[in-house]
């Protein structure tokens, strides 16, 4: 069974900075391009930034500047360092990736999510 695992949310005041993780477990061949997500109260969730395996990136405009996506592919893991951080940033971070399990098949699959608040 393959999952996606967040963590590194929590509340931070304006300015301050978080980072997140998201590491896939289980059975994986193989991880596509892998996203961050993020979904306010009351709101559609929207894409904050993607990397894909050989390291291209890009990001939702209000974020450039001050997150930066980065992958460990021998971790199967995602980061999101959020520097700079608004109240406007406050929202659940869901983690994405479309990966390809040792039976052949590819998912796209979501973590849980993590909380960032940011007070003001």
């Amino acid at each position: 069974q393959v999952q996606l695992v967040e963590s590194g949310g929590g509340l931070v005041q304006a300015g301050g900075s978080l980072r997140l993780s998201c590491i896939a477990s289980g059975s994986i061949l193989s991880i596509g391009s892998m996203g961050w997500y993020r979904q306010a109260p009351g709101k559609q969730r929207d894409l904050v930034a993607r990397i894909t395996r050989n390291g291209d990136t890009n990001y939702a405009d209000s974020m450039k500047g001050r997150f930066t996506i980065s992958r460990d592919n021998a971790k199967d893991t995602v980061y999101l360092q959020m520097s700079s951080l608004k109240p406007e940033d406050t929202a659940v971070y869901y983690c994405n990736a479309p990966i390809a399990n040792l039976r052949g098949g590819v998912d796209v699959y979501w973590g849980q999510g993590t909380q960032v608040t940011v007070s003001s």
